[in-house]
């Protein structure tokens, strides 16, 4: 899901504002038009993943639940840099309490797993890709708890637009697409991800439709029986198989016992502005120090 620490990682910013209408000084004829809404804004990388979380707004959902049906839809349309296995990071702002919230749902690592073990496996530095990277995703668990304390939708539905565009397909943008193909060569290494990935042998060109049958059914256990089809349930099974096929430590208990964790944002001042970060182990107090050194 891709790591850059944003709102959601799977990453997605939301913002409800009441936007001031333009000056007539602002000459917009060579540009986009201006978004102005009376109730909610959803801005993502992927337009298709902005209109789930606008049509969720629409019905009269909350940022929360808008927030989570784009991040689930960016998790179909953008495969490489969001989904359900990887982690979550968010920062929650409640106007009607004026609470400012946090969550870190990063996985951990393997529980046997050691230095010495991975020594004994031939690494000198941590692995940055293979089984051996892996860590419990966080994703679904960050879901689940931002929708209980946030949510006012049925958790079912807000999984509507994500498995639509799973099941039936969306056009790739061009993108997307040139990112799909520069990876195609990694992808193909393992047979799961080509089979899913590279249904013709090679990267889908812009404008193709792609489907993704499996993601749409995880995704469709997920909607109706919650994290426990990930964490306990066929998702879970799965993830094991494919960590032992792949030589991997995951167990039973690496998935079930997993829990986010609610954290205290962190901030620092800036030319007037107060700028909130989670704390580590995301890399939110990294932008704060460079902000301290400007």
């Amino acid at each position: 899901m891709t790591r850059p620490a944003n709102w959601f990682h799977s990453p997605i910013w939301l913002l409800l504002l009441c936007a001031p209408m333009p000056s007539p000084s602002q000459d917009r004829t060579e540009a986009r038009s201006m978004v102005i809404s009376r109730h909610g804004i959803v801005a993502t990388s992927q337009t298709l993943a902005s209109q789930a979380g606008a049509q969720v707004l629409a019905r009269g959902g909350s940022a929360m639940d808008a927030a989570i049906a784009a991040n689930a839809t960016l998790g179909v349309v953008e495969p490489m840099m969001n989904g359900i296995g990887g982690d979550l990071f968010a920062i929650y702002w409640d106007a009607k309490t004026k609470k400012l919230t946090g969550i870190n749902a990063s996985g951990w690592s393997p529980a046997s797993v050691t230095l010495a073990k991975l020594k004994d496996k031939g690494f000198r530095n941590m692995p940055e890709d293979g089984i051996h990277s892996v860590t419990t995703p966080g994703c679904v668990a960050g879901w689940d708890k931002l929708h209980k304390k946030f949510g006012r939708l049925p958790w079912s539905e807000i999984f509507r637009p994500a498995i639509y565009y799973a099941e039936q397909g969306f056009p790739v943008t061009e993108i997307i697409q040139n990112n799909w193909h520069s990876w195609s060569s990694k992808i193909a290494t393992d047979d799961g991800g080509k089979r899913v990935f590279l249904p013709e042998g090679v990267a889908p060109e812009v404008g193709a439709i792609f489907r993704n049958p499996d993601l749409g059914k995880a995704l469709r256990a997920i909607a109706t029986t919650g994290p426990s089809a990930f964490y306990r349930g066929a998702i879970a099974k799965a993830i094991l198989k494919t960590s032992d096929r792949l030589g991997g430590v995951f167990t039973a208990a690496d998935l079930s016992e997993f829990e986010p964790e609610w954290v205290e944002p962190i901030s620092t001042e800036y030319r007037g502005w107060k700028i909130y970060e989670l704390p580590p182990n995301g890399q939110g107090v990294a932008a704060l120090e460079m902000l301290n050194i400007m």
